[in-house]
């Protein structure tokens, strides 16, 4: 199944029903008064995050999503019902935007995460509203609302624990084989991985997700090759791994990561604060003393700690493992300190944002 990360797609919410003009008319009552109902509120599009999609493949066969409308009132002052909601499944980590204007709607982080995007018609009034003391028989009733229809933009940005950053060619693919069940495609050239891949690892005390970010190149904070589309998915990772080719084959190593910082820190300020290794690869490659001297390179090049290993041949992925362990659990513990010492802000503010 191909990864899908951005789709165009139409909503329509439900036209309201109409009112009613009707007259009571029984046996003995020949005159009776006004009894038209009122018509159904239109349904309404709602876009719910959902753990079992990991894209949008779904819109590339799909791209229009309509609520039913409300149904018309009926004489004996019966109301029409109210038109069926069209909920919209999508990925969570997916942004919806307004596709004329732009502008961010909502943001689905989680599953179950909710957003009305489009609301559905008010349903007309029937004429018994209309009756009055000097209008008894009222011959008048409302036409319902037109429900909200537009064109909206998603942007599906991947949430994933690990993100595996590289150079064309660098080995993130057979590293994610590696560490995971994945099975993405391998080949001796570059650009292979042309979307995002993902895997899952067991770091001993619990599951963490690692994507396979495609092959970026120098420029890609603006746009160079398919930067843009790139980036966007580390932007919620909690551990960025940095892959450089240890090999010679596709340039120096140190060169290597100095434009996979620079990339990341053009691109969006605080990426390059998340917690980061530098792996390198190919150590299969090298002579001991040469993976010694590129290590130490790479050590003052980038001050991060720099772990050599060979994706081939799996040396090196245990103590990766343990490392990444440990770096989940730090970001873990500083995302509940963070959230702890929000928390008396949260509850002067009354809780949800709003000054007792």
């Amino acid at each position: 199944m191909a990864f899908v990360d951005e789709a165009r797609f139409f909503v329509k919410a439900g036209d309201g029903g109409n009112g009613c003009v009707s007259f009571r008319r029984e046996k003995f009552v020949p005159k009776g008064g006004p009894d038209g109902g009122d018509g159904g509120d239109g349904g309404s599009v709602y876009i719910r995050a959902s753990r079992r999609l990991f894209s949008l493949i779904d819109f590339k066969y799909r791209s229009h999503f309509l609520a039913t409308r409300g149904e018309h009132g009926r004489g004996k002052k019966q109301h029409g019902a109210r038109g069926k909601d069209c909920v919209v499944l999508v990925p969570p980590g997916s942004v919806i935007r307004d596709d004329a204007t732009g502008k961010v709607l909502a943001e689905l982080l989680a599953d179950g995460d909710t957003a009305l995007v489009a609301r559905g018609g008010r349903g007309g009034k029937g004429n018994v509203h209309f009756a009055s003391a000097t209008n008894r028989t009222p011959r008048k009733a409302t036409r319902g609302r037109p429900g909200e229809e537009r064109w909206l933009r998603i942007e599906l940005k991947l949430i994933a624990d690990v993100g595996l950053l590289g150079l064309p060619n660098a080995g993130k693919s057979t590293l994610l084989s590696r560490l995971s069940k994945a099975n993405p495609k391998v080949a001796p050239y570059p650009f292979t991985t042309l979307e995002p891949q993902l895997g899952v690892l067991d770091c001993g005390f619990r599951q963490c997700i690692v994507a396979d970010i495609p092959g970026l190149i120098e420029g890609a904070h603006q746009g160079a090759g398919l930067g843009h589309r790139f980036l966007r998915h580390v932007e919620r990772t909690r551990v960025l791994l940095h892959l450089v080719d240890g090999s010679g084959l596709e340039g120096d190593p140190v060169a290597q990561y100095r434009v996979l910082d620079e990339e990341l820190r053009l691109y969006k300020d605080g990426l390059a604060d998340r917690h980061r290794l530098v792996l390198l690869n190919k150590i299969d490659l090298l002579a001991p003393d040469e993976v010694e001297r590129l290590t130490r390179a790479l050590q003052e090049a980038s001050g991060l700690e720099v772990l050599p290993i060979s994706a081939l041949e799996r040396r090196g992925l245990d103590p990766l493992k343990e490392r990444l362990a440990g770096l989940l659990e730090e970001s873990e513990e500083k995302r509940e300190e963070d959230t702890a010492a929000a928390s008396p802000d949260m509850e002067r503010m009354g809780g949800d944002g709003a000054e007792r």
